[in-house]
């Protein structure tokens, strides 16, 4: 697709709120501020305490919902999300929320992350009489809820919750309450805040930012919340556990304004930059960042190296996704339409470009063709990340073993590979002490399966990739 030339997605975010009479309008700007997270679909879901309301479609926030189409939301209290599809997961029927009827009340599910057993439980469900109706392993967690031997909701859902594994950060709303759930492990961002006597949930705290409300504390592995009009009370589904939060969402997937666990995702990015400038120091007349996510990171290995910063790099914001599939050659003039070197700046430099990760090469070496062309004299590639040699079983679209480059070639032979002069990658010691998670001041640690094969959780013989998702 030309709207992603980086070859990394995330699979969604989500975003709740309840007690607050704009309860739709809210969650529609909180949608639109997490639509980095994903851009093929979004769903919202209102109750008015008599009927969950849905509206749900694909494309981009801006283009599902009307003014027409929010005033039917009615109600005060509403949970929406936005969906990247990965490959063969796409469909108006698996955008969510996901809206379940039956004769005991409605029952709303938004979730963020990958189960990694959910192929073993459809087998095990279908086996019991179970039809689904998506590919979404959503769907799986509704099925354990009604299945569930339990009379109270509460008991279900968390009974449901001990047999699910993987990243999930799950809101549920049924018509008189939300619940809100994060897996043990803490894989994904999930954050509570306030908005007047109301309570909002979201993947990042950008979405609190822009609707004006104060952020309390991030949701803690293992946690379900239950917020209804009687306030907020926590409880536990599971036993506290190492958190392992994905590393790539301070490298690349977060907003840079958003903070996770109190730790700033510009910060921590710079931080990345500095520790790469003195680990992969080079001379160079000017530093430069592939435009938006690797910025920051440029921005700390200048400082750190002493190197001008300069806008090397355009990224034209007016390119259309298309659902072309994504051939090599589409990959190729993909980048070339999203990326342009700015000659005034590059001609006849030693350059330095800064990015956050290499999936297949094929930006990489689009790249450095480019500022070649645009006359730069020499170009230095830098990583604020470690390689990426394992796919993410977790949420998050990083292609199978079988494309990621750093699975198949050493450093050098990827440096020719691209056609750079040099290239270097951040240790997975430079990045943890960068981004400040192992410290006193942090409680928990990072996921980096994608960078070392080794994963917080059991994964399953018959674990389905998000890439493989049919």
């Amino acid at each position: 697709m030309f709207g992603e030339i980086k070859g990394l997605n995330e699979e969604c975010g989500v975003f709740g709120i309840w007690g607050h009479a704009d309860a739709a309008t809210l969650t529609y700007y909180g949608l639109h501020s997490l639509q980095h997270r994903g851009q093929e679909g979004t769903g919202i879901v209102t109750t008015d305490r008599e009927r969950l309301n849905l509206h749900k479609g694909l494309g981009l926030v801006n283009d599902v919902y009307g003014a027409d189409d929010l005033k039917a939301l009615d109600g005060n209290a509403a949970i929406g999300h936005v969906r990247y599809a990965t490959a063969g997961g796409g469909g108006y029927e698996n955008v969510q929320p996901l809206l379940f009827r039956s004769q005991n009340g409605g029952l709303a599910l938004a979730h963020n992350g990958n189960l990694v057993n959910a192929n073993a439980l459809k087998h095990q469900l279908e086996g019991q009489g179970s039809i689904f109706q998506t590919t979404s392993d959503t769907e799986v967690v509704a099925h354990l809820i009604k299945r569930s031997g339990y009379l109270n909701l509460r008991e279900k859902v968390k009974n449901a919750l001990t047999m699910v594994k993987g990243a999930y950060a799950f809101l549920l709303m049924t018509e008189n309450e939300m619940m809100v759930a994060l897996d043990p492990n803490g894989l994904r961002p999930l954050s509570l805040g306030r908005l007047g006597e109301g309570y909002v949930v979201a993947s990042e705290t950008c979405a609190f930012d822009l609707i004006g409300a104060e952020y309390i504390r991030d949701v803690q592995p293992g946690e379900l919340l239950t917020i209804n009009d009687e306030g907020i009370e926590s409880d536990r589904f599971s036993s506290p556990m190492p958190r392992a939060i994905c590393s790539m969402e301070y490298i690349y997937f977060s907003r840079p304004d958003s903070n996770i666990e109190n730790i700033n995702v510009h910060t921590s990015r710079k931080n990345l930059g500095k520790k790469l400038g003195k680990e992969a120091p080079i001379e160079a007349d000017i530093v430069t960042g592939v435009p938006d996510s690797s910025i920051s990171a440029a921005i700390g290995y200048a400082e750190e190296s002493g190197i001008p910063y300069e806008m090397g790099l355009i990224k034209n914001r007016y390119v259309g996704r298309t659902f072309i599939q994504p051939s090599q050659e589409l990959r190729e003039q993909g980048v070339k339409m999203k990326l342009a070197p700015v000659r005034g700046v590059v001609e006849g430099k030693r350059v330095v470009i800064v990015d956050d990760s290499i999936v297949r090469g094929t930006t990489s070496r689009r790249i450095v063709k480019m500022l070649r062309e645009a006359g730069a004299k020499e170009v230095h590639v830098r990583i604020s990340a470690p390689p990426i040699i394992s796919p993410c079983y977790y949420g998050i679209d990083t292609s199978n073993s079988g494309e990621l480059i750093a699975a198949k070639m050493s450093v050098d032979e990827m440096c020719d590979e691209i056609g750079a002069d040099t290239l270097s990658f951040l240790s997975i010691d430079g990045m943890t002490d960068a981004i400040g998670r192992d410290d006193e001041s942090s409680s928990c640690g990072q996921c980096l399966g994608c960078f070392t094969g080794s994963y917080p959780t059991e994964i399953y013989p018959d674990t389905v990739h998000p890439y493989e998702k049919v």
